[in-house]
This record gives structure tokens, C-alpha cells and sequence, in this order.
């Protein structure tokens, strides 16, 4: 198989296997996959049952996220994680409110 990354491919990403999706994820933000299930069932709860949406989404949420380490991964911290999610759900409904849509 080859090797997928975010720079060359983000829309062929989304259509991975379950196992190499959460590894890109890993690879590219330093998520493990705990993080990953949180994000992914967050998405679910929230309505998007679709995997490639929430898949699209969860990759748009994590290259927004500002908490960043040295070494370029996420670091989100005790509690930090649903406040994030929560922000990007706010910010990105109230865009698409915005726009009509």
C-alpha cells in the first residue's frame, strides 16, 4: 500500500482503512488512538454519521487546532480536548450560519 500524507492527499486520506487512517492521524498530529475514538465518537453524537464527512471534519478539526508542541503534534492537555471540540463546533455552525447554509 502506499503511503498516504496530508500534504499530497487529503481527500484520498478520508477513504483509508480504519487502522491506516488512525496511524495518518497519528503520524501527522501525534494523536493516539484514544484520542482518536474520542474525536471520531464526538463527531458521531454531534449528527455526522457519514465516516467520510466525519472523517473530513476530524481532519479539518485537527489542522485548526492551535495547541501544538514543539515537535509540531497536538497537545491538548486535562480538559483541553472537548473545549477544543467544542470551539470548532461553535465557530464552524456559526460560519455556515453566516453564510446562509
Amino acid at each position: 500500500m502506499t503511503e498516504i500524507s496530508l500534504e499530497q492527499d487529503s481527500q484520498q486520506a478520508v477513504h483509508l482503512p480504519d487502522l491506516h487512517f488512525v496511524q495518518l492521524c497519528e503520524k501527522e498530529f501525534g494523536l493516539n488512538r484514544g484520542m482518536y475514538n474520542t474525536i471520531d465518537f464526538w463527531f458521531f453524537a454531534k449528527g455526522i454519521s457519514d465516516i467520510r464527512y466525519r472523517r473530513e471534519r476530524i481532519l479539518h478539526f485537527l489542522k485548526s487546532v492551535p495547541a501544538l508542541n514543539q515537535k509540531g503534534k497536538i497537545k491538548f492537555g486535562h480538559g483541553g480536548l472537548s473545549a477544543c471540540l467544542a470551539g470548532y463546533w461553535d465557530g464552524e455552525n456559526n460560519f455556515y450560519e453566516k453564510r446562509g447554509g
